[in-house]
């Protein structure tokens, strides 16, 4: 076998190796009354919030959904009622609660899965973080930390905060319920909804928006497995090792 070839060699296994810290990069479009918001979902950080979220979108679980709260700025809030053309809302059949990924940072213009006091209850319900809330829904001992699992793109916090701007009332048992064109004493109408048409998948591509460098979480307790300290180290170890041989013998003399 030549030198080129071992070398060759040696450059494939590194970068097989260096696969899984490339980030997938799935990118939704959240249509709602008020406008397009694309998302840049964290598909390797949070793969499984990512794959509950698609889950949901796939099975046509998001479609006729309601923004159903709105904290001004604090969150906005989706993905657990839906509008069928008529009243009561309807909540979302759920799937199976999903394990909780604390790794990112709940800064503004992140979304996140929304979860009761038990960090891995997290269902269909999802929101958008309006404002810098690491202090109140990173640490740990609120509910685990609450899952960022994407980040909006483009112009899309102008739709968010559109919405997170409007007056709410307290609506079927909802409290902080967003509503639009109210009119005083007349009954809520579909008119006074913010609805969310669908959500659509509109680049599954591996690497989409490599510039994206979302905060990580730093007030989670992190949890260390036995024998598990080194391991990251030792495998980003072993890679520069490869690639550093490869370089080395690329330039060797012959």
């Amino acid at each position: 076998m030549s030198i080129t070839s071992k070398n060759n060699k040696l450059l494939i296994v590194a970068l097989c190796m260096l696969s899984p810290f490339v980030a997938n990069a799935t990118v939704v479009e959240i249509r709602t009354s008020f406008g397009p918001i694309e998302v840049n979902l964290f598909d390797n950080e949070t793969p499984k919030t990512v794959n509950n979220f698609l889950n949901y979108l796939d099975g046509g679980k998001y479609a006729n959904n309601l923004v159903h709260r709105s904290v001004p700025g604090f969150v906005v809030q989706a993905g657990g009622f839906s509008f069928n053309g008529g009243f009561p809302i309807v909540r979302v059949e759920n799937d199976p609660a999903i394990e909780n990924e604390p790794k990112l940072s709940n800064v503004r213009g992140t979304i996140a899965m929304a979860k009761s006091s038990n960090p891995n209850s997290a269902t269909s319900e999802w929101f958008f973080n309006t404002a810098n809330n690491a202090n109140s829904l990173d640490v740990a001992d609120n509910a685990g930390g609450f899952t960022v699992f994407g980040q909006v793109l483009g112009d899309g916090m102008d739709v968010v905060d559109q919405i997170n701007a409007l007056s709410s009332i307290t609506f079927e048992g909802l409290n902080n319920f967003p509503i639009q064109n109210e009119v005083a004493g007349q009954p809520i109408t579909a008119d006074n909804l913010v609805l969310i048409s669908d959500i659509v998948v509109i680049d599954r591509a591996v690497a989409t928006n490599m510039d994206l460098n979302p905060a990580r979480n730093t007030l989670i307790k992190s949890t260390v497995t036995p024998n598990s300290s080194g391991g990251g180290t030792f495998s980003w170890f072993g890679i520069f090792m490869l690639l550093a041989l490869y370089v080395k013998r690329s330039f060797k003399i012959t």
